[in-house]
């Protein structure tokens, strides 16, 4: 016999977006839209890192088709509106959403280096307000200094703060960058 969460229906939503919602830290976790008068919420999945930018630049208003599956109640108490859980965005304005492109390049100087939670440096920040994610080793393979001209090209998504890029960069200034650790 199958179990009752064994299929799940997705559910696709037609509704005007209204506005992104935070998290306690900051991040974005979810968009509010208007279904005929309705609130209506999608939730992202926390390691869903695809999901938010997919809403970057949106404007209050725009109409949307959301595809998600409808969240069971919650045990900390009654919700104000339906929740689902987000699956994907199906359309902007009757038409297909912006991809994040698949392989972008990004120009620009050093301005200073970014640090992974350990404290390592992890890549650079450039004056376009870009992040160059290499990696601890791979930036280590550059020797990259505050003041040089960097070219990186990588899968591209916008960053939480809405201004500037983080590239994935897997090429800068040339020279390929190999996954030391597998990751």
């Amino acid at each position: 016999m199958p179990h009752p969460h064994d299929t799940l229906d997705v559910w696709s939503v037609e509704g005007r977006f209204q506005h992104l919602v935070y998290s306690p830290k900051g991040h974005i976790e979810g968009v509010l839209i208007d279904t005929d008068g309705v609130p209506t919420q999608f939730v992202f999945d926390r390691h869903d890192e695809c999901a938010a930018p997919a809403f970057a630049g949106l404007q209050a208003g725009q109409a949307l088709v959301i595809e998600g599956i409808e969240q069971d109640p919650s045990p900390k108490g009654e919700t104000e509106h339906t929740v689902y859980r987000f699956e994907r965005l199906a359309s902007v304005d009757g038409k297909a959403p912006r991809q994040v492109a698949a392989s972008e390049r990004i120009d620009g100087t050093v301005v200073r280096f970014n640090y992974a939670r350990h404290g390592q440096a992890n890549g650079v920040v450039l004056d376009t307000g870009d992040f160059v994610h290499t990696k601890p080793d791979g930036l280590a393979r550059l020797a990259l200094k505050v003041g040089d001209k960097v070219r990186a090209e990588g899968r591209s998504q916008p960053l939480a703060t809405g201004q500037g890029r983080v590239v994935e960069a897997v090429r800068v200034n040339g020279q390929a960058l190999q996954d030391v650790d597998g990751s």
